[in-house]
């Protein structure tokens, strides 16, 4: 019966795979497993989730104030992005700027079976907002609820509490008054939710790099879970540990970044990685006291099941306007001014001190490329490395841990500084425009 309540509302059922850590007698990780969702825990996550909603309706009705727990439909900006993902792969997703979780569901629905499912299947949770606590009652998107509250869960939260007394002044004809207004305790308990969220991730990864520290050299099949203008984020099939392959180790070439396709492309190879590829890798270097592990690619590429021939072939064909629309200034090569041609008599034009040298803004506003061997270039921290862990929105508890290369607002996180690629800046175009500039990424030959 609650499963069949749950299909007729249309909440969203994402398939994710959360992991668990098994420790020896030492307390050093042994194995790092899978965790199996069976009918059991189905049962009580409805029966949560049935709890929540009960506590929700009965404030709602008696107009008393509570923490609701929020989650508000998908931008403009989001939902196209994801709508002009989906056609290139011959989906729609319906309900114009307003479409329902059922719109969503018909598209999983459509995609469960399909090769590239993964990838639709991310794209399609990383265009939702993030959930948040607040006394405005504006619903539940994922979970197809008017008012949703956290009444119970597993872990004892303090916005369980605060709806436990609301309840409970309720009941005795009262008025419960917190010191701090509603809108003061939703900021609050959101912020410690996503503060808690970090610490865990953080202690997650230093276990992780503890255990991969005795696997250097180990090569690996795995899958791409995150694409930004530095690199990929591989998240290891046996282990299920992610890491870093940086811009440096994918091969001389040009990389355009394209965040809307989730994809990085090279301008001379057109070598494509995109979002739930299948990659090999060698892991190449740990670090355990920033809790960092890099990858490098490692013999020929497992064939992807998200791109076919036909794929291939529109890419070709529109490739020129691709380069154009992601960077322009890829369009002019380095060495040369915009409308001449290099000659060997021809002045080199990158002779600027190295303090002068900057990176290009090839991406969002906020993100560094790769970095010169041995050129320092300011504010080029490295990412932090995210857990791939994401809880189902189906749960009482709705994802609000940030996906692998993005922070907690969906922005791709800065780099930090690596020694293996070299940023060229180029000269200003005649005129009021300039370059935009080109990233070469090269192995250093030192």
């Amino acid at each position: 019966a609650l499963l069949g309540a749950r299909n007729k509302r249309g909440a969203i059922d994402f398939e994710t795979t959360e992991t668990m850590m098994l420790f020896d007698e030492g307390g050093k990780i042994e194995k790092i497993v899978p965790t199996v969702r069976n009918d059991a825990h189905r049962l009580i996550e409805e029966c949560m989730l049935a709890a929540n909603v009960c506590a929700a309706n009965y404030l709602a009705e008696n107009q008393h104030a509570t923490l609701y727990r929020v989650h508000e439909r998908p931008s403009e900006d989001k939902l196209t992005a994801l709508r002009a993902m989906l056609k290139d792969f011959g989906l729609q997703l319906m309900g114009g700027k307003e479409p329902t979780p059922g719109n969503y569901g018909e598209v999983l629905a459509k995609i469960k079976l399909r090769p590239d499912a993964p990838l639709l299947q991310t794209v399609m949770l990383r265009s939702m907002k993030q959930a948040v606590y607040s006394p405005d009652n504006a619903g539940h998107f994922g979970l197809a609820y008017e008012a949703y509250t956290h009444f119970t869960s597993p872990i004892r939260r303090y916005p369980d509490l605060l709806t436990h007394r609301a309840i409970k002044a309720v009941i005795n004809g009262q008025v419960y008054d917190p010191k701090a207004t509603w809108e003061e305790l939703g900021a609050q308990c959101s912020a410690t939710e996503r503060r808690a969220d970090e610490a865990t991730r953080d202690v997650t990864a230093w276990l992780k790099c503890y255990y991969m520290k005795d696997r250097l050299g180990e090569e690996f099949t795995g899958t791409i879970t995150g694409v930004t203008g530095f690199g990929i984020f591989v998240t290891l099939d046996e282990v299920y540990v992610e890491g870093l392959v940086h811009i440096s180790e994918l091969g001389q070439d040009y990389f355009h970044f394209d965040q809307d396709k989730h994809m990085i492309m090279g301008e001379r190879t057109r070598k494509k990685y995109q979002l739930a590829d299948r990659v090999n890798i060698k892991v190449v270097r740990v670090d355990i006291e920033t809790s960092k592990i890099d990858f490098g690619l490692a013999g020929e590429r497992p064939k992807t099941a998200v791109r076919s021939e036909d794929e291939d072939a529109d890419d070709a064909a529109n490739h020129e306007n691709t380069r154009a629309g992601i960077a322009p200034g890829f369009n002019n090569k380095p060495g040369k001014e915009p409308g001449r041609s290099a000659s060997k008599n021809s002045p080199k034009k990158w002779n600027q001190p190295a303090a002068e040298q900057t990176a290009p803004a090839l991406i969002k506003k906020g993100v560094q490329p790769s970095r010169a061997a041995n050129v320092p270039v300011s504010a080029t921290a490295r990412p932090s490395i995210t857990e791939k862990k994401v809880t189902t929105v189906t749960s009482a508890n709705p994802p609000t841990t940030p996906l692998a290369g993005l922070d907690s607002e969906g922005n791709a996180l800065t780099p930090r500084k690596v020694p293996r690629a070299t940023v060229i800046k180029e000269p200003a175009k005649s005129g009021k425009g300039k370059s935009k500039g080109a990233l070469l990424s090269r192995k250093n030959k030192k």
